[in-house]
């Protein structure tokens, strides 16, 4: 057996566990859940081409995300077919896609052994390291404020994963009245986003809408979110500046620290109403 083998649980997203834990002055045992996290390789035609850890559900999704977030596939249609390989030390997503993109990532392909959340690993130099996407379409949307604290409540009660295990992030579509459509759980915050973008072309969901987050706002989750035309990306926590600054360029709205009936908007303002409090 392979040093790595023992460390997959199968195909679980969670697993239950005995540990000892220590309250109100006392030590016991108790049995607690823990989310699973597994090696799941990008293979195009034959080719691995990334390693990410993630949550093994939703991997359909997580599939044709990821390659529309990178730039892989122009659209659901360029993906022919996908099979889901489960290897005893992780997950293999066998993808089948056209010529002209199998050429094109031949091109721009780098040697990249794994990938983390920074998604800058495998570069080869600067000039790969930030890939900036053409500028959102969706211009006149708007969205009120009210619709974030209505989403906020409603998500909370469809993080199934979280609430066993308190350990995931998650993603959801929301509609302007604030009615949450569809969620995606993963450990990766970038991993959620990706599964949330593959299941909406997937479905090919045309409903308009904006992304809520239960992670900060890097970088990568703008242009994820730039890259699929989504208007506006709220999170709950705090944006950096280069999430910042690449929204401000991409016309997407960043919203951070929404929580509790407050909320900060960094870039593109317009596109959030605000009622006026007497």
């Amino acid at each position: 057996m392979k040093q790595t083998e023992f460390l997959i649980e199968s195909e679980a997203t969670d697993s239950a566990i005995t540990a000892l834990k220590y309250e109100d002055g006392q030590l016991r045992e108790v049995e607690d859940r823990v989310a699973e996290e597994v090696p799941v390789a990008m293979i195009y035609n034959g080719i691995s081409h990334a390693v990410m850890l993630a949550t093994p559900d939703d991997l359909a999704d997580f599939a044709l995300g990821f390659s529309l977030c990178e730039g892989i596939l122009s659209s659901a249609r360029d993906l022919y077919d996908m099979e889901i390989v489960h290897r005893v030390n992780g997950i293999e997503l066998q993808m089948e896609i056209a010529s002209e993109n199998f050429l094109h990532l031949k091109e721009r392909r780098r040697s990249m052994a794994g990938r983390t959340g920074c998604g800058l690993c495998g570069s080869e130099s600067l000039d790969q390291a930030i890939r900036i996407p053409n500028r959102i379409q969706a211009h006149d949307i708007h969205f009120d404020a009210e619709a974030i604290y209505l989403a906020q409540r409603n998500m909370q009660t469809l993080q199934a994963l979280q609430g066993r295990t308190g350990a995931t992030h998650a993603c959801a579509w929301v509609n302007p009245e604030g009615e949450v459509l569809m969620v995606r759980e993963d450990v990766g915050r970038h991993n959620a986003l990706d599964k949330l973008i593959g299941a909406r072309a997937r479905q090919q969901q045309q409903t308009a809408g904006f992304v809520l987050t239960s992670s900060r706002a890097s970088y990568e989750m703008v242009q994820k979110a730039a890259s699929a035309d989504i208007p506006m990306l709220v999170a709950i926590s705090a944006p950096t500046g280069l999430a910042i600054r690449m929204a401000q360029g991409c016309g997407v709205t960043l919203v951070g620290f929404a929580r509790k009936q407050q909320h900060v908007v960094y870039s593109c303002p317009e596109r959030l109403l605000h009622k006026e409090l007497a």
